[in-house]
């Protein structure tokens, strides 16, 4: 079940990042975290993953999928997602977007940003 919603995620997300360009996806990206955070602690953690993944349309998924996410892109070992980790995490999930991000670091380094990690 979870491998295929990481293929439908895949599809997509090469696809915003063309659309919308460099600024924009990492802007969407930090939309998304916004939406999965835990609001007292600014991170993602297993309770507000579980609480919040309906949203994303992924209430299908069980504990150890989530925990598997957590862990995926769990950089400091605190066993929480900071919106840096996460934005991380989700070019790491998608191959594809992997080609490009070169690009679209340097499309984003390039262009005055509001956006704080």
């Amino acid at each position: 079940m979870a491998t295929s919603r990481k293929s439908n995620f895949n599809d997509f997300l090469p696809l915003m990042a063309e659309k919308l360009g460099g600024d924009a996806l990492i802007g969407e990206l930090c939309k998304g975290f916004q939406l999965l955070m835990d609001k007292d602690k600014d991170v993602i953690t297993f309770e507000s993953l579980k609480k919040n993944s309906a949203l994303l349309g992924l209430q299908d998924l069980s504990d150890d999928d989530l925990k598997s996410m957590l862990k995926e892109g769990d950089f400091d070992g605190d066993e929480a997602l900071t919106q840096m980790e996460f934005c991380v995490l989700m070019f790491r999930l998608s191959p594809e977007l992997m080609e490009q991000s070169q690009f679209l670091l340097e499309e984003a380094l390039n262009q005055d940003s509001d956006f704080s990690f």
